[in-house]
């Protein structure tokens, strides 16, 4: 089945730029293309798209207002919401998921991410792009510096503890598959378990659990990990 995409930014060279990238996607395309807030939201209420990629600032609404208009709690029929934007800021990365968004990328992310943020929301999964992971994760650790006893019983396996030491790095799930030598799909079903025998939502809560146990010896490694991407 083909995920319908629209994509809503004010400018009009990042629309097709994402549309290209879209549509050279096996099984995506673009549905339709929206310049400001208002007509966003209008269009993905009309056209019922998979997914929606939303820039922050837009004339009219902005890219927060779009996220919870169309997918915010209180929405009966939630769209799945995918921001991409140039703004590499905290504060509009923790609006855009409190607002509903399920995923957060800048637009320099490459094809290979934008299109697999699509689809993570499309199988109801959060996909934050990795240099904000990294970030987000140091946050964290400044709040809880305790890391999990060694002692403690892992629920997951020797490959599935690697992999999350990987995604706590900053690596996408492209990266993951050629630093293991693995296909994508394997690496997407080992994240799969992994998210449900740790029960969390998504790779940021698996890189948290990953920062938790010690699986990486400092920040400096978090940092090394995000600069070669």
């Amino acid at each position: 089945m083909t995920i319908r995409v629209v994509v809503a930014d004010d400018q009009d060279r990042v629309r097709r730029g994402l549309r290209r990238i879209v549509d050279a996607s096996s099984g995506m395309r673009v549905v339709g293309e929206a310049a400001d807030g208002v007509q966003a939201v209008m269009m993905c209420r009309a056209l019922r798209p998979d997914v929606a990629l939303v820039d922050i600032r837009m004339p009219r609404r902005n890219g927060l207002e779009v996220t919870r208009l169309l997918a915010g709690a209180t929405v009966a029929e939630p769209i799945r919401v995918v921001i991409v934007t140039t703004f590499d800021d905290d504060e509009y990365v923790h609006a855009a998921l409190r607002a509903g968004a399920c995923g957060f990328l800048l637009k320099r992310s490459g094809q290979a991410m934008i299109t697999e943020a699509i689809r993570a929301a499309v199988a109801g999964e959060a996909l934050v792009s990795p240099a904000i992971t990294v970030r987000l994760l140091d946050q964290f650790a400044a709040r809880s510096p305790v890391a999990a006893a060694a002692s403690d019983a892992s629920p997951l396996s020797p490959r599935e503890t690697e992999i999350a030491g990987l995604v706590a790095r900053g690596l996408s799930n492209t990266d993951i598959a050629a630093e293991l030598v693995i296909s994508l799909g394997t690496v997407k079903t080992h994240l799969t378990n992994i998210t449900g025998k740790l029960g969390v939502a998504n790779r940021v809560g698996i890189a948290v659990w990953a920062w938790d146990r010690g699986l990486l010896a400092d920040r400096e490694r978090f940092w090394a990990g995000d600069a070669e991407r």
